[in-house]
């Protein structure tokens, strides 16, 4: 084949490039046009701005396909072109669907946002959005490369059979990475049934994050202190797990204490009260002091009370516990918990000192702080929790 075979394609080019242009223009006046009639439809303003991109391609390339289309059949390697244009069109017209999906995507985000108080059907909705758009991204990839693999003569039959064969396909590649569409399958399972979302508060395996990000095969659980915990989607289907959030950011926490017997629970109540109503942490639902156990030394008190969100509890009961703790401190020190005990001399050397120390007074006490009953010859000692109490020794 020589330089004159060629002499015929300047004017299929000519027009082809024509029409190029023709696409371009077209892509000039319409974007802005579109712009500015859906500025005021959310959705379709996402999609617009998402298709900026891939129309700048597609928009030529079907002008060239045009074009082509129209030139003889017998032209040099005109097959060839027309195959390679074919392509890219296949390729941006793929890329043009992806976008549109981001699109759509970010619009349900921003009719849907989550900085406010009750956001509860926004992350649902969130989360539904997340999972099922990578799914239909990944849906398009797939037929786009099969759609590429058709145009080629010796591929076409693989690239139909790919999709005529595509449950097929999947179950013998499932075999070989049984995990990865395990994974997939949970990602569509928990889009639908929706166990976890996006901003829920869970307790995965020990630790308490929030849900950061929900992708096509694992969840990225942010912890408290910054760390990620990545955990697959399959472990969520076949692992029970705490979460705080299913149906409300509401919570309850607790705080407990161990009394004295003696303790007087009504400043503590209203201590407690006082401090939870002065915090901006308390949503007004529950404040609650209760004795929930006992023991031979003390009793347990369990202070409950509720707050609009997790974090804000945390804080919540810590100040209650500090503010519990300082008031026993500074006004009620026998509320600590103490230990009793009773502490008896031996018979012999009562029965020596009976007679003579009748006319003393009944009861006297010893420089250690103990009561002394010189009829019994008992002696009760009281000693803070905590403390060990030294062996008692027999009178010399």
């Amino acid at each position: 084949m020589n330089l004159h075979d060629y002499d015929a394609w300047p004017t299929p080019l000519a027009s082809a490039l024509g029409a190029a242009l023709v696409g371009i223009l077209v892509y000039l006046v319409v974007r802005p046009i579109a712009r500015r009639i859906s500025r005021h439809a959310p959705v379709a303003y996402a999609v617009n701005r998402q298709l900026d991109k891939p129309l700048r391609w597609l928009l030529p390339l079907i002008a060239v396909q045009v074009a082509l289309e129209g030139a003889p059949d017998n032209l040099p390697h005109i097959d060839g072109v027309r195959q390679l244009v074919t392509v890219w069109l296949i390729a941006a017209f793929t890329y043009g669907v992806i976008a549109a999906v981001r699109g759509v995507a970010d619009a349900v985000t921003v009719l849907h946002p989550q900085d406010v108080a009750d956001n509860l059907e926004a992350r649902r909705v969130l989360t539904q959005t997340r999972v099922l758009a990578r799914i239909a991204i990944g849906i398009a990839l797939f037929a786009g490369m099969a759609f590429i693999l058709m145009t080629f003569p010796r591929a076409r039959q693989f690239g139909t059979s790919l999709l005529a064969s595509a449950g097929l396909s999947a179950l013998v590649i499932g075999l070989a990475a049984k995990s990865v569409f395990g994974n997939l399958l949970a990602g569509l399972q928990i889009a639908l049934s929706q166990p976890i979302r996006i901003d829920d508060v869970l307790i995965v395996q020990g630790e308490w994050g929030r849900v950061e990000e929900i992708t096509s095969t694992y969840v990225v659980l942010k912890i408290w202190d910054e760390r990620r915990l990545v955990v697959p989607l399959q472990w969520f289907i076949d692992n029970p797990f705490q979460n705080w959030t299913r149906t409300t950011s509401q919570i309850i926490g607790s705080v407990f204490f161990w009394v004295d017997y003696t303790t007087d629970l009504v400043p503590l109540r209203a201590e407690a009260t006082r401090l939870a109503e002065g915090s901006k942490d308390y949503d007004g639902r529950v404040c609650l002091l209760q004795v929930v156990d006992t023991s031979e030394r003390a009793m347990q008190l369990r202070l409950i009370v509720s707050s609009p969100s997790a974090g804000q509890n945390w804080d919540l009961r810590c100040l209650l516990r500090e503010g519990l703790i300082a008031l026993m401190q500074r006004a009620h020190p026998d509320a600590l918990p103490r230990i009793r005990a009773e502490l008896r001399e031996p018979a012999s050397a009562h029965d020596h000192r009976g007679d003579l120390e009748a006319p003393l007074s009944r009861q006297r006490t010893d420089r250690g702080g103990a009561a002394v009953n010189n009829d019994t010859g008992l002696t009760s000692l009281t000693a803070p929790t905590g403390g060990v109490l030294p062996p008692a020794e027999p009178p010399r």
